[in-house]
């Protein structure tokens, strides 16, 4: 499969928003635990799976339920139509905070990450905004960029834009460079770049953003994606497996999820399923890979490039419907070209 340019910008952001709910559900069963469990369980995920009764943050969860990935984008999303294409931090804070007040009250063990959480304590501690994110490294920030990408073009103004929706909980170097690469490619995407367009605009930006937050020690995303994009293309498909494990990994940290979702995007050309598949069954943090991946497959192959009758599944279970988001968010996007 190739990046077709019939596409239409709506048919791009829709398909961004569907495959990050997609990624996000086949990986909801598989999320948090080792390759090795999830082989005996399920063997290689092919399809939308129930969560096990012992799942330790989804247990016993329906095939096709989202989390809080795809939850946390709507929420940005939202906000971004709330303020004309800005992001208020202290909003995003507030919602947040409610957003896992009604896990909670779900009896949900889906709640916020460890650099959103250590964010918001400290920010219900007086601590400023512009201070509440600087230690956060992992991929919060990225897991919730899409909408960003669709509602702003490339250019300043979408780095700028990542920033404003990451720096309350992810103001730091890794943390808003893993957010732009997500943001990067979704965007060039929508102006009908193919995948390697996308992959070069995402890292492009990812390495501008590096510089900007906190620094905290650790490897560049954008140097590792181009380290290891062509080894990974020349391995069968358990050798790539192992390697991403291995090599690249899956952690919660940016530069490791990140790296593997964007060089999932590489290896999801002719087969997005395939892709998000991949990552549900890799271990880790399962859901997050698969979700950014599928963010970006969707944005460069549209909605269509999903088997309809998951992305109906994945629909109905969660009283989605992602066509006039979309739209909206794409309102927003070509009102800031006028």
């Amino acid at each position: 499969m190739t990046t077709s340019p019939a596409l239409t910008a709506q048919d791009r952001a829709h398909g961004s928003l569907l495959g990050l709910a997609l990624g996000d559900a086949l990986g909801m069963p598989t999320q948090s635990l080792p390759h090795q469990r999830i082989a005996a369980l399920y063997g290689r995920v092919e399809s939308l799976l129930d969560a096990a009764d012992d799942q330790p943050i989804a247990p016993a969860m329906p095939a096709g339920s989202i989390t809080d990935d795809t939850e946390q984008a709507l929420l940005l999303a939202q906000l971004l139509l709330d303020g004309d294409g800005h992001v208020d931090p202290h909003d995003l804070a507030a919602a947040l905070i409610a957003w896992e007040q009604d896990m909670i009250a779900r009896g949900s063990r889906d709640l916020l990450g460890p650099s959103t959480k250590a964010a918001l304590e400290k920010l219900q501690a007086g601590v400023p905004v512009e201070e509440t994110g600087r230690h956060g490294t992992t991929n919060g920030a990225a897991m919730r960029i899409a909408p960003v990408g669709i509602a702003v073009a490339p250019g300043d103004a979408l780095l700028d834009a990542v920033v404003e929706a990451s720096q309350v909980t992810h103001l730091t170097g890794l943390g808003i460079s893993g957010a732009a690469a997500i943001a990067g490619a979704v965007s060039a995407a929508l102006e009908g770049a193919d995948t390697d367009a996308a992959l070069e605009a995402a890292l492009g930006l990812a390495a501008r953003g590096a510089s900007r937050g906190s620094w905290i020690a650790g490897a560049s995303i954008p140097t590792r994606v181009r380290a290891f994009r062509t080894p990974l293309r020349a391995l069968g498909p358990a050798a790539r497996d192992e390697f991403l494990r291995d090599v690249v990994g899956t952690s919660v940290q940016s530069q490791e999820s990140v790296v593997a979702a964007l060089l999932l995007v590489d290896l999801g050309q002719d087969d997005p399923l395939d892709a998000l598949c991949t990552a549900a069954s890799l271990g880790g943090d399962t859901d997050t890979v698969a979700a950014m991946a599928g963010a970006v497959l969707g944005a460069l192959h549209g909605a269509d490039a999903f088997p309809p009758a998951m992305t109906a599944q994945v629909r109905e279970v969660n009283g989605l419907d992602l066509a006039p988001l979309a739209a909206q968010l794409l309102a927003l996007r070509r009102r800031a070209a006028l």
